[in-house]
This record gives structure tokens, C-alpha cells and sequence, in this order.
């Protein structure tokens, strides 16, 4: 089984867009720009059949980028991958679904503490819309392997 977990694209700052809530901060165009890149790179790779994304804007946004690939895929919502949420319940929550390549769209620093988890170390930041592919019997805390990350490629 593989899980594939992805850091949101770039977002609007607060102090740039008068939004006083971070879950309401949506992607920039870079952001899109970014998402959309990385999830090019993850479909040509990966069979992805359940999406697990955040509430927050800027990561459902994210997971949109899927929508022109694999628009029939089902999307949970999950409440428990904010970015200061617990990593070790997360993953719990993960280990009860049922699919074989699952896609997680959250941010830092759940996803860093979630990545370390997984492979036993120490968590490891992730880049903005980067995703990093981990093999597992079973999703548990020390069973995985990193086996691909994969960042967005744009035009400098």
C-alpha cells in the first residue's frame, strides 16, 4: 500500500489579503501553479483511490488539482490533519481506511511529524506542494518506507 502525503501549494499571507483567518487563507497562483505540478507528476506515477484532505481552504484547494485527472476519486474531509494537530492520532485514523494509495493533501507541521512517524526519524520539513511517497504492509509509526519525493516544477 502506498501513502502519499502532500504539503499544500504557496498561500496568501494574512498581512497581504485581510484575511483574519488562517482557514480562510487560499492559494496564491504560484500556489495553484505549484499544485498543479506536483499532482501532474503524482498521476503519471500513482493510482490514487481515496483522498484524505484538510478543511482549510488552502488544502482543498490543492487537492482540486487532482480534479482534472481523477475527478472520481473519492475526498474525506478529515478534521485531525490541521497544522497543529497530533500526528500519531492522525496516522491512527489512517491506519482504519481501506484503499491502497492514499493521498493525504495537509500542511506543515502535521506533515512533517507525520513523515518522521512513519519512517521512525525525526520529522523532516517538506517544501511548499511538495509530496512524499511512503510503502507499508500497514500504515503504523516506524513500518514505512520513503520510496519518492516529488516536488513542483515551475519556470523561474
Amino acid at each position: 500500500m502506498q501513502l502519499i502525503l502532500m504539503r499544500h501549494g504557496e498561500a496568501e499571507s494574512p498581512i497581504d489579503s485581510s484575511i483574519y483567518s488562517d482557514a480562510s487563507r487560499e492559494l496564491t497562483t504560484r500556489g495553484q501553479q505549484q499544485a498543479t505540478s506536483t499532482v501532474q507528476q503524482l498521476v503519471q506515477r500513482y493510482q490514487p483511490d481515496l483522498f484524505i484532505v484538510s478543511p482549510l481552504i488552502r488544502a482543498q484547494q490543492t487537492r482540486q488539482a487532482f480534479d482534472a485527472y481523477c475527478a472520481d476519486i473519492p475526498v474525506i474531509t478529515f478534521n485531525g490533519i490541521k497544522p497543529d494537530d497530533k500526528a500519531a492520532p492522525a496516522l491512527e485514523w489512517l491506519s482504519q481506511l481501506d484503499a491502497q494509495c492514499i493521498v493525504v493533501v495537509c500542511h506543515m507541521n502535521i506533515v512533517a511529524y507525520m513523515g518522521g512517524l512513519l519512517i521512525g526519524e525525526s520529522p523532516r520539513s517538506f517544501e511548499l506542494a511538495e509530496a512524499r511517497v511512503y510503502k507499508q504492509t500497514v500504515i503504523a509509526q516506524g513500518l514505512s518506507v520513503e520510496q519518492a519525493r516529488i516536488m513542483p516544477q515551475l519556470a523561474q
